[in-house]
């Protein structure tokens, strides 16, 4: 089978298992990491049996790499996409795709100028939990969705991070941290999102870091750190979402609910791949543990550029797009300009959820 060699932009904590993954995804061949600091991309090409480490420079100069994975931290996503499509690579980003909504519009218009793709996380709606939970919507298991609630409840991450900063920074913050994953869940079982309604707030304007690395060292908290509202969707559901860093004394808040005219369904975290999915319809006493479709239940993260470099080779669209990122990223500062305007936010974008993967799949090909 042919393949589409990529490389990776940033080797910090979250690249091994895109490195560990792009090895068993057949439309994928990696060949090369860069990180700002070389040692670091030296350390992750000899743990991962990446064939060469370089400067981020070197690698978009390789006229082989056609697709660059960019992992890093959110405030240069739009900067690093924006090299890469200037070198002429389609190019794939960890969420968010960028932290404005201008950056964010101008990675698009230069991928469209020069016929390329981009792609970003989170690409866990691949993964089994919620591939199942789109069959048993599109199956009528529930009736019609008429609205839901999504729930992601944290104390934060500089108790266990060694390198926290960025979660309380532009960009960071717990709707940009984890909203993605339960934005595109919802829109992927929803529908594009209409308007919205939020309001946002910060329990500490600083943070003691208890992670080994920096123990001790302060966090100055720039951004809300709890970000709750509703969503109105394009087909007529209405959503409740609360993401927070200001929960210290845990809950037990489920992940995603889907409440339609005839049963709810109970949605597994949509930052991991498997489930349980659990359904119970009108009339019924109890909740059923709905089995998985066949496909990704493990961590599969490298799955979103394996669908791009798979749709490469098929002449097809792929599925992780950046509309559907864009309209994420859109939907995230609509809770904050809401909350600061004390009104709703009209939603200027839209997109296309993704396909369902087909159901005969063999493992790694996604064609």
């Amino acid at each position: 089978m042919d393949k589409i060699k990529v490389g990776i932009i940033g080797c910090g904590k979250i690249s091994g298992i895109y490195m560990e993954n792009c090895a068993k995804f057949e439309a994928l061949e990696l060949v090369a990491c860069a990180d700002l600091d070389l040692n670091r991309a030296q350390e992750q090409a000899k743990q991962y049996n990446v064939p060469r480490a370089c400067t981020v420079d070197e690698l978009l100069q390789d006229p082989d790499i056609q697709i660059v994975i960019n992992l890093t931290i959110p405030a240069a996503h739009a900067e690093v996409c924006l090299k890469a499509l200037e070198a002429g690579k389609h190019v794939y980003v960890e969420k968010p795709l960028a932290v404005t909504r201008e950056e964010g519009l101008a990675v698009l218009a230069a991928a469209r100028e020069r016929e390329l793709m981009v792609g970003s996380a989170p690409e866990t709606f691949f993964g089994a939990g919620i591939q199942t939970a789109l069959k048993l919507i599109q199956d009528g298991a529930i009736g019609r969705p008429v609205s839901a609630a999504a729930f992601m409840m944290s104390r934060g991450h500089e108790f266990w991070h060694p390198d926290p900063e960025f979660y309380y920074a532009k960009g960071g913050g717990p709707m940009f941290d984890m909203g993605p994953y339960y934005l595109t869940a919802l829109i992927q079982l929803l529908g594009p999102i209409k308007r919205i309604a939020g309001m946002t707030g910060k329990a500490l304007e600083q943070r003691t870091i208890t992670s080994e690395k920096k123990y001790g060292q302060k966090i100055q908290v720039e951004v809300p750190t709890h970000v709750t509202g509703t969503l109105e969707f394009a087909q007529g559901a209405i959503a409740t979402l609360t993401t927070s860093f200001d929960i210290f004394g845990g809950s037990t808040l489920p992940p995603i609910e889907i409440h339609g005219t005839e049963g709810t369904l109970l949605v597994p975290d949509p930052n991991s791949f498997g489930g349980p999915v659990k359904l119970r319809r009108i009339g019924e006493e109890a909740w059923t543990e709905v089995p998985l479709l066949p496909g990704y239940a493990e961590n599969s993260r490298g799955i979103g550029p394996a669908d791009m470099a798979s749709a490469l080779l098929h002449g097809r669209p792929h599925r992780a797009t950046g509309e559907l990122a864009y309209h994420v990223l859109e939907a995230m500062w609509g809770f904050h300009d809401a909350s600061d305007a004390g009104s709703y936010y009209e939603m200027q974008s839209t997109c296309t959820p993704p396909a369902a993967l087909p159901l005969d799949l063999k493992p790694y090909r996604l064609d």
